[in-house]
């Protein structure tokens, strides 16, 4: 009898616990179906996970978000909410120094080292909370109930909690006092900063990039007229800026018919040191995505326009297509290129770092290093000794780029004047850049940096870190 029992009692008690499993299973579903349900919670996750991709894998924000070939979970999110998780993502990179101090001042014990996820999700809550208008309690109930829905951060929801709380609560006073203490970059990018300029212009600096760029546009001709229908200013050099933060730039009057191009006020500046092209053949080495392009041929040259993608170079012909210019466009690396005819103008605005573009990318700093500006000034040199061979007896060349650091700018140029001594620097007249003689170096060269064109509101103000120079042939 007992023998029978336990025989029936067996199968009775597994079938229980496959109940309590069953049941634990469908309740962890129901947890996550209402986790997926709320609003906003899909936005935030995507918005973690590509700041992990920034930070820690090192990818570029703009791939990531790119509209057809952008991260997936980006890709999944309606119109409206990818647009919030590019505001925050931009918001996030852009102050995220000082907001890792803050967990770091917010937690009693030092978070995992392995928590890398629950460190990029208290980010993006921090940065809604200090710098985007979204509600505190939102941020806060979507940080937990993105805790909770992920494995990894559950047993985590509750600190999640309490620091978000506690934020809240010390906003006034916490946030500031960390801002002051921090840096506000990372130590390779603040080293570089500290090495190349002063330091009230690395504070300035500093403070020009915690806020987003304005947008700058080049017009083709009457600046004030566009500046009046745009709501925007015309800047000394030329260039109508427009406070961010408007409609998209497809929207705007002017853009189908092809009135103006969006360039940063630095960006325009080295095709306009050849001053006049009228009659003369360019190339246009690293041409993509056509924004100087469109201003030598506008300058009357015959213009060459050069690059290494197809899809860029496809690019660059749509935009000039919609401005009603043209350019014979060759697929061609610019270390390559060959031309028996040759060029009387030549521009080299070559790849970089990128660091002048912190404003606009401000994931530039935690994706580049000091080694890559090593490599990359090698890689310079090597397009600056081809590009020189392209140049006519009596021509110029213009080499550009959108770096801050030197070691791409005035140093990489200083060895290759020094190894061909055949070559020399044009010193830049300062009636070509008004309001930006402060630019001009010593021995003629550019060198912008984003406290230039400073305004009382900075949203208007400052511009791209740039380097350009004029060589020409002794």
């Amino acid at each position: 009898m007992v023998l029978t029992e336990a025989k029936s009692n067996g199968p009775a008690r597994q079938a229980d616990g496959k109940g309590r499993g069953r049941a634990r299973s469908n309740r962890r579903d129901r947890d996550q179906s209402r986790h997926d349900a709320k609003p906003g919670l899909q936005a935030r996750i995507a918005a973690t996970r590509l700041l992990g991709a920034v930070v820690d894998g090192k990818a570029s924000l703009d791939g990531l978000l790119d509209r057809e070939h952008g991260n997936p979970h980006f890709l999944a999110l309606s119109e409206s909410d990818r647009g919030l998780v590019r505001a925050i993502l931009l918001t996030a990179l852009r102050h995220l120094t000082v907001i890792d101090a803050i967990i770091d001042g917010l937690t009693e014990k030092p978070l995992p080292a392995g928590a890398r996820s629950l460190r990029h999700l208290l980010a993006i809550a921090i940065a809604q909370i200090l710098h985007l208008d979204v509600a505190d309690h939102a941020a806060v109930d979507l940080a937990v109930s993105q805790a909770d829905a992920d494995p990894r951060n559950r047993r985590f929801a509750s600190l999640v909690n309490a620091v978000l709380r506690r934020l809240i609560r010390e906003r006034d006073t916490l946030p500031a006092r960390v801002a002051d203490a921090t840096d506000p970059f990372p130590a390779w990018f603040m080293e570089r900063l500290r090495c190349a300029y002063d330091a009230a212009t690395v504070a300035a600096i500093a403070e020009a990039l915690k806020v987003p760029a304005p947008l700058d546009l080049t017009v083709r001709e009457d600046a004030a007229g566009w500046a009046e229908r745009l709501g925007g200013t015309v800047l000394p050099t030329g260039t109508v800026r427009i406070a961010p933060g408007g409609p998209p730039v497809s929207d705007l009057p002017g853009f189908d018919e092809g009135a103006w191009w969006v360039q940063d006020a630095a960006a325009a500046i080295p095709a306009r040191l050849f001053g006049s092209l009228a009659g003369k053949r360019v190339a246009d080495l690293c041409a993509a995505p056509g924004g100087k392009t469109a201003q030598l041929i506008l300058a009357g040259g015959d213009v060459v326009a050069f690059d290494q993608s197809a899809s860029r170079l496809k690019r660059l012909e749509g935009n000039l297509a919609r401005l009603g210019l043209s350019a014979d466009t060759r697929k061609d690396r610019a270390e390559k290129v060959s031309d028996e005819a040759g060029f009387d103008a030549v521009l080299l605005d070559a790849p970089c770092s990128s660091t002048g573009t912190v404003r606009r990318h401000p994931d530039v700093v935690w994706t580049k290093s000091a080694e890559d500006i090593t490599k990359l000034a090698r890689v310079q040199r090597s397009l600056v000794d081809h590009a020189v061979t392209l140049v006519r007896s009596g021509g110029a060349l213009v080499f550009s780029n959108c770096s801050l650091d030197p070691e791409e700018g005035e140093e990489m140029i200083s060895n290759f004047l020094a190894d061909h001594p055949e070559w020399t620097i044009s010193p830049v007249s300062p009636e070509l850049l008004p309001g930006l003689e402060g630019a001009i170096t010593a021995r003629g060269e550019v060198r912008t940096h984003p406290a230039m064109l400073a305004a009382d509101i900075p949203q208007i103000g400052g511009m791209d870190g740039f380097y350009a120079v004029i060589l020409i042939h002794r």
